[in-house]
């Protein structure tokens, strides 16, 4: 009887210990609070991983971008491309504005950085290109007036919202503004070409559906990869230089595509797409 109890007691252990395995979220750090290993660098005008004036860089720990060596931002747009190419995710993001922008700098581009997904690979930019081809998380600091943060921005890309086709640039989420130099969390969940969400310190502020090729507000790009109406379904994860200074502290991302068969051992429950091709099952 004991030893009938014992071998039902550890069967559920296990299947509780499997489940909590299950549920466990596995966040991937994009940023190794080091160095950009694993990072691309692309600047309106030079060549890939030219980093111009040392725009992007690391201190204490933090991905920060710097215009000290700056005369004239003259609109050398950068972006820094993880290595990597994303469907089904979230990402989340805590950054802050600081200091003062780039001499020359648009008046629009004050306090003003973003998350660009479902991006074009950083080798498929033009050297004179300016944005990526791209959804666009725009993040903006508070300039003392009503200015909302994870808006959405469209580079070369259009959306759905409501059944309607969205061919507007640039619209506004519902997020509080915030203020001076603090931290804030952006977060986006990103589910292939059918839904993506965006989120400010926890708040779901902004929602729409099937980003698409299209529209303009991108320059100096291959027209050929410019497929007018062609769904998005996967892409490249970058963030802005647009010629304020910018610090990210976490850049981070939970895969949502991977083994959805409960038998194996790398079973998430937290998955929503399917792809069992990456499952593995004890031997």
């Amino acid at each position: 009887m004991k030893f009938k109890f014992t071998i039902l007691f550890t069967l559920i252990c296990l299947a509780v210990f499997g489940q909590k395995n299950a549920d466990k979220q596995e966040w991937k750090q994009l940023f190794n609070g080091k160095n950009l290993d694993g990072w691309d660098i692309k600047i309106r005008g030079y060549a890939l991983n030219d980093n111009y004036k040392n725009t992007f860089r690391v201190e204490d720990g933090k991905m920060v971008v710097r215009y000290d060596q700056y005369d004239d931002f003259a609109q050398k747009y950068g972006h820094i491309f993880y290595k990597g190419d994303f469907s089904y995710y979230r990402i989340s993001v805590e950054y802050r504005f600081v200091g003062e922008q780039a001499p020359k700098g648009e008046g629009w581009a004050w306090r003003n950085s973003g998350i660009m997904v479902h991006g074009q690979p950083a080798a498929t930019m033009g050297k004179d290109q300016d944005f990526p081809a791209s959804i666009e998380v725009q993040l903006l600091g508070g300039n003392g007036k009503t200015r909302t943060t994870c808006n959405l921005c469209t580079p070369g890309t259009n959306v759905v919202m409501d059944g309607k086709l969205i061919t507007q640039h640039c619209i506004n989420s519902k997020s509080k503004t915030y203020d001076g130099d603090q931290w804030v969390k952006a977060e986006v969940l990103v589910l292939g070409d059918s839904l993506i969400q965006h989120f400010a310190n926890g708040e779901m502020v902004l929602e729409y559906n099937k980003p698409q090729l299209g529209g303009g507000n991108v320059g100096g790009h291959d027209p050929s990869i410019m497929i007018a109406g062609k769904l998005l379904d996967h892409g490249s994860i970058s963030l802005q230089s647009e010629s304020h200074p910018v610090e990210f502290r976490k850049v981070e991302v939970l895969d949502l595509k991977g083994c959805m068969d409960p038998k194996a051992t790398n079973y998430k429950s937290y998955y929503v797409k399917a792809d069992n091709s990456k499952c593995s099952y004890k031997k």
